[in-house]
């Protein structure tokens, strides 16, 4: 199941809170992303939150392996977790009218 996560920097964290865990943060990006799991990841465009297309077997496994991260154990980031689906409307292309 393809998951997209967004991240959500929480109130009160600093830049030397974030740089205290970014090495070990891109670490374990890095594991997940060899693993297969993390299958896409983005900063957004208009401020530094990560954007992550994952792959996993469902919404609570995502929850799991976000949980793990090194900046959401330390309370500074939290993710919006949305489930994707295969879009369908090519559909309305072949139907019979």
């Amino acid at each position: 199941m393809k998951i997209l996560a967004l991240e959500h920097e929480l109130s009160g964290a600093t830049a030397e809170q974030f740089l205290k865990h970014a090495h070990d943060e891109a670490r374990k990006a890095w594991e997940l992303h060899r693993t297969g799991i993390i299958r896409e990841l983005y900063f957004r465009a208009d401020k530094n939150d990560a954007v992550l297309v994952l792959e996993c077997a469902s919404v609570d496994e995502a929850k799991e392996i976000l949980a793990a991260l090194p900046l959401v154990q330390a309370g500074l980031i939290s993710f919006e977790i949305i489930p994707l689906k295969a879009y369908s409307g090519f559909e309305r292309l072949f139907a019979i009218r």
